[in-house]
């Protein structure tokens, strides 16, 4: 049997790796559940290794679709409304397959009520797909057959999506317009260094006399685009994958993700975003009867920020301690006085669940705000670039001019 590399998270949070010999990727996840260990990550060791045989199985995978996030937003849903009118979990499965529009989760459906035929639990089943259904999707899952409300907790998790899927669009919307003129700028720069300042270098050069030190500046990175463009397009491209590549790093990643809070108008719109998403996680967790542990464990995997899930899973460690949770998330130093202040009041009063769905609804308001009107924040700042832009031109081109046409009249 081939080998497999997976990297989980065991029963105290903490992250576990190493290989194991299966006959799919499926049959080492539901190893690796049934020794109490979650899978994060689990790939053959050669493709580990450097995929010495990923050739044959590129023409294979390059074109197929896959299951998108709408496709588990969709399941969701429906499958909570069958689960609620009382259809058995094969039939309703089996329903779903049938009406899915998109191959691959078809394909993810028949594999799941196959595992479920041979007397796999439905956490099992899913968790044969990790790169469909995350580890807090999982989790949850898990917990809905515990607890005996399943239908409860797929309900929760479409809410959960529902509320990722806005905020990307969100985000999406508002860059939108800032992208474009960014974009056509740097298109205008390119076309003025090439074609427009090389012209009036010409000219300024039949003039014999000394240009002013803007004009200078312009001709020397003009006659830089126009003689090494190659190198510097390039440069460019190397710059973009090795810092995809770096991103994708521990560190990069921590170090990247804690950047971006400090970022000026977008970093409190990513603070703010990801503390929604902590207490809407967190919130559902609780709700749905995980432990508190397991709960920061879980929300550690959704907050999607490397920085503060550091800070999310050092609060796990301090409530292992005996800490308090208020306690912990001051000392964690990412949450804002409100949120420790919500946070204060639902420990004392025993309704932390209530008080991070409030929070998350208060911080979820705010950052549809704060999106919406993220065009107007930066139209300032785009409109003082692009002058800045325009006067450098003005002053390096025209300068030069205006300087000879006085000589002239002196004359």
């Amino acid at each position: 049997m081939p080998n497999f590399s997976y990297r989980g998270r065991n029963g105290t949070g903490e992250i576990v790796t190493g290989t194991m010999e299966g006959a799919t990727a499926g049959a080492v996840a539901d190893l690796l559940f049934g020794g109490g260990v979650t899978p994060m990550e689990i790939k053959s060791a050669e493709a580990a290794a450097g995929r010495a045989d990923s050739g044959a199985g590129i023409n294979v995978q390059l074109f197929r679709q896959r299951v998108e996030h709408l496709d588990v937003l969709l399941f969701s849903r429906q499958i909570h409304t069958l689960l609620r009118a009382g259809v058995p979990i094969m039939r309703a499965l089996a329903g779903l397959q049938e009406s899915s529009i998109n191959p691959a989760m078809r394909e993810v459906l028949q594999d799941v009520r196959e595992s479920l035929d041979s007397g796999r639990e439905l956490s099992l089943s899913l968790a044969r797909h990790p790169k469909v259904f995350s580890p807090f999707y999982l989790s949850m899952v898990r917990v809905g057959e515990m607890t005996g409300r399943l239908e409860e907790v797929f309900i929760r998790l479409f809410d959960h999506l529902t509320f990722e899927r806005f905020m990307q669009e969100q985000v999406k919307s508002a860059l939108r317009y800032p992208s474009f003129v960014v974009a056509a700028m740097a298109v205008a720069i390119v076309i003025v260094n090439i074609f427009v300042i090389p012209a009036f270098a010409n000219v300024f050069k039949g003039f014999g006399a000394e240009l002013p030190l803007m004009t200078r500046l312009l001709i020397g990175f003009s006659d830089f685009m126009v003689n090494w463009w190659h190198a510097l397009l390039l440069g460019i491209v190397v710059a973009f994958f090795g810092f995809s590549a770096w991103r994708k790093t521990v560190n990069g990643r921590y170090t990247w993700d804690r950047f971006k809070l400090r970022i000026p108008i977008a970093g409190k719109i990513i603070r703010k975003a990801t503390l929604a998403r902590f207490a809407a996680s967190f919130a559902l967790a609780s709700r749905s009867g995980v432990p508190i542990i397991q709960a920061l464990t879980n929300v550690a995997e959704t907050v999607d920020n490397a920085y503060i899930a550091d800070k999310v899973e050092k609060m796990r460690d301090g409530v292992e301690r005996g800490e308090s949770i208020l306690r912990t998330s001051i000392s964690a130093g990412v949450f804002t006085p409100v949120v420790l202040q919500m946070i204060a009041v639902g420990e004392e009063s025993g309704a932390l669940d209530d008080m991070m769905k409030e929070v998350a609804d208060m911080y979820q308001n705010e950052v549809e705000y704060e999106l919406k009107t993220l065009a107007q924040q930066i139209e300032p700042i785009l409109i003082v670039a692009l002058g800045v832009m325009v006067l450098i031109l003005a002053l390096g081109i025209f300068l030069p001019l205006w300087d000879l046409g006085k000589v002239a009249l002196r004359k």
